[in-house]
Formats: C-alpha cells, structure tokens, sequence
C-alpha cells in the first residue's frame, strides 16, 4: 500500500511539473525591455535601460505559482540617451562594468496575490552582491502569435537601494533608490 501511494505521489509531482512550459524571452524581436529610473539630485527623473540581456521562464498558467524566471543583464548596456553619461554610469563610480559586467535576477518564490498578480521573490545579483528581491508582476496576456509562436508577456516593478549592493556614490536621499520597469514577453520554447 505505501509504494502505490509513494508512486501516486510521485506520479503527481511528474505531471505538475511536466506540464509547466519553457519560453525564452523575446530580444531578437525587441518585445522585451528594462529599464530603470532615478532621481536627479531631487530635481528630475533620470531614465534610462539595459540593451542587452537574455533570459528564460517556465511558466503554467493554471499554476502560476510554480513559475521561474532567469534573466542575465550585460551592465556595459546602459542607455541613458547620453553617451557622456553612460560613461560614467559604466564607472567604478556606479556599475563597475569592468569589476562586475553582470547583474542577475534568479526567481525563488512566486506567490499569486488575491488580485491575480505576481509577487516574483528571487535573488538579485549586482554590482557583485546578492540581495533578495520582489518583483511585483502582472501577466498581460498569452496565445498565439500571427507568426505563428505562442507567447507571453508580463510586466514588473521593482526598486533597491544602490547603497544595498554596493555603490557608495552619493547624490543625495532624493538619488539612493533605483526603481525598474520591466516588460517581458517571452516565445514558448
């Protein structure tokens, strides 16, 4: 009797697990982006994004809960729409591209709030220290494409203080906190 439970179970944590879909996020396409803003100073806003990252997700919408996200972002990618700028963001001042050329964000937990949305818990990795973080997320949309590929889209915020990972530039209170806008859609693999 307890190997036919123990085989059951077993049976149950295969086809929960099976039937999750993998999806690569769609940069060839450009339909994903992140980006970042900050304050200047407490004067304005500084916005800006990273060109260049990748990642992947596993994602069942009948269990959102057991979804994952991976992405890997390419710090020399800043764009702030001013080169001179983006020079000094990639130096040791603020991003370090040369000591860290990689921030990472790795999912742990995700919890499907009484809304329907997404609190994406995971590891954030920049600037050479890893923090937890919480990525509030909303799912746009899924189905097939007129390419003929099934897809997905969510969008997130977030925010962190540079301070927590490092970066000791100081611009004042108003320019400590960093706050992402993240928009994903991603191709079913």
């Amino acid at each position: 009797m307890k190997l036919k439970h123990l085989m059951s179970l077993a049976a149950v944590c295969f086809f929960n697990t099976a039937i999750a879909d993998e999806y690569a996020l769609d940069i060839k396409g450009a339909h994903a982006s992140i980006n970042f803003k900050v304050q200047h100073l407490g004067y304005s806003w500084l916005t800006g994004r990273f060109n260049t990252f990748d990642g992947d997700l596993t994602y069942d919408p009948k269990k959102p809960e057991a979804s994952k996200i991976s992405v890997v972002i390419d710090t020399a990618s800043v764009d702030s729409n001013h080169a001179r700028r983006d020079k000094h963001l990639r130096s040791n001042d603020f991003l370090d591209v040369k000591k860290y050329p990689k921030a990472s964000f790795e999912s742990t937990k995700v919890t499907v709030l009484d809304n329907g949305d997404l609190a994406i818990l995971g590891d954030f990795t920049f600037h050479g220290v890893t923090k937890p973080l919480t990525i509030n997320a909303s799912k746009i949309g899924e189905g097939k494409s007129p390419w003929g590929d099934y897809r997905v889209g969510f969008e997130g915020t977030t925010s962190f203080l540079m301070k927590d990972y490092g970066v000791e530039k100081d611009l004042g209170p108003a320019s400590a906190t960093v706050y992402l806008d993240l928009h994903i859609e991603a191709i079913k693999k």
